[in-house]
């Protein structure tokens, strides 16, 4: 792909977008970088940006910077159905987005992970198998090192582990894996998608280029990622059940059983009905399981060892703001959730626990059905306590079933919780929610959670 001397405008300035216009740079391209926000919340972006002698548009998306453009390359963050984007679409401009860009660049095979859930996890335990399997391998994509920085560096690693958001998928053309997995599709994104099946749509288009030779690894337990996937032409294995002559794993207790008989190449020392054990996984849940299965099955098609495999899963920690264990203060366990955006995430850390839960929940809304909560509340749930812009929506809708108190920061819902807590029960941070209304990202407000945690912790010592 020549970019030497092509107008190119870059949209988005996050981490990627000046990821992309850097590389772009040393490419030798005309380059005008824009976002709607204004230099101060860009922070020292903009001025890396024209120490390059990159042309930087802020405050508005002025329809006169595409109209020059020969290739506009779109942010995840910024939607690509955007009306001067569209314009230029329609006059034949092509439109794309970094891992697109990325991939094109890359020689390496991609191993591309995908799902509203558990795509993160998944993504480093895999990037862990195949280096235990003595497989050099770049992990990166949407876990926060995009692949357009593997490109610049020049790192020539033998595999690509990448996670892959829907946003990421939209703006794809040739992207093609040769391994991809489809972790689960539940209710995301709707303050950006038009409804459920078009963001559906988005994750099953990672398989939009890949064939005969290529594998795809399916959450098997879900009809409707069954059903949108029964045509692609790439080899199927699935998790964590099979049908009738199906190859994949299955999920039985704390084993993992691997029937890929059929699956080629394979290590010369897998047996069919190799087993898996995750009695020492510090991963908790049935979705990170889940999780291990899809993550064990793309590391063996791509020739890891089930040495290196079982390894990883005796050794893995687990990641942060992901039912993350941060104290236990006179025996009331605290975890960090953080990272659960969606009411999916909720469910799925509510079912790690089996004493009664006080829930702290909120953030901003991205078109959550909150209700969908209502049994597990009667199940885990002994109080809820609700923050930010959604508490009043999210109180709407469960604040009916069970104790409810609202927070004015994350401070007083630790505190709140921890007062009326007992001993061996938790205090969970999951907010269903994103977190864009008080904090930067979910990670900042995981970091406010321990914070607040370490505080509380202070006073029921009495130390300083």
């Amino acid at each position: 792909m020549r970019l030497k001397d092509k107008n190119i405008v870059v949209v988005g300035l996050g981490r990627t977008g000046l990821a992309v216009a850097r590389f772009l740079h040393q490419q030798g391209a005309r380059i005008v970088a824009a976002d709607i926000a204004d230099e101060t919340a860009l922070g020292d972006t903009v001025g890396k940006l024209r120490a390059m002698r990159i042309d930087v548009e802020l405050g508005s998306h002025r329809s006169s910077i595409f109209q020059k453009a020969d290739l506009i390359v779109v942010s995840p963050g910024v939607s690509h159905t955007i009306a001067p984007i569209a314009q230029a679409r329609s006059r034949g401009v092509e439109v794309i987005g970094e891992v697109e860009l990325a991939a094109r660049f890359i020689q390496a095979p991609i191993i591309a992970v995908t799902g509203t859930n558990g795509k993160t996890t998944t993504t480093e335990l895999l990037g862990q198998m195949l280096q235990n399997s003595g497989i050099p391998t770049f992990v990166g994509g949407n876990i926060g090192n995009p692949l357009i920085e593997y490109v610049s560096s020049g790192q020539k690693e033998q595999l690509v582990a990448a996670e892959i958001s829907s946003f990421q998928l939209d703006t794809i053309d040739c992207f093609r894996p040769k391994i991809s997995i489809l972790l689960n599709i539940t209710a995301d994104h709707l303050d950006r998608y038009p409804d459920f099946d078009t963001y559906a749509d988005s994750k099953i288009r990672i398989f939009k280029n890949q064939q005969a030779g290529d594998i795809a690894v399916l959450y098997g337990s879900d009809p409707l990622i069954r059903a949108k996937t029964a045509n692609i032409e790439c080899q199927r294995l699935f998790f964590p059940l099979l049908q009738a002559n199906e190859q994949g794993a299955t999920l039985n207790g704390k084993r993992i059983i691997l029937k890929l008989d059929k699956l080629k190449p394979m290590q010369p020392e897998f047996r069919n009905q190799d087993i898996l054990d995750i009695t020492k996984t510090a991963l908790m849940g049935r979705h990170n399981y889940e999780n291990v299965c899809a993550a064990s099955l793309a590391a063996l098609a791509a020739g890891g060892t089930v040495e290196g495999i079982q390894n990883t899963l005796d050794q893995f920690k687990g990641l942060a703001h992901r039912l993350e264990h941060v104290a236990t203060i006179n025996r009331v366990r605290f975890y960090n959730d953080s990272k659960a955006t969606n009411v999916d995430g909720v469910l799925r850390a509510l079912d790690c626990f089996s004493k009664p839960v006080l829930l702290l929940m909120g953030g901003r809304d991205k078109g959550s059905n909150f209700s969908a909560l209502k049994d597990h509340m009667g199940k885990h749930v002994k109080e809820l306590i609700v923050m930010g812009e959604a508490a009043d929506p999210i109180r709407k809708a469960l604040g009916q079933l069970k104790p409810t108190k609202v927070a004015a920061s994350m401070q007083q819902a630790v505190a709140t919780a921890f007062q009326d807590a007992n001993p061996e029960e938790v205090v969970l941070l999951s907010p269903g929610c994103a977190s864009f209304d008080w904090y930067s990202s979910y990670a900042e407000r995981g970091d406010d959670f321990r914070c607040a945690v370490e505080e509380v912790k202070k006073m029921a010592t009495g130390r300083d």
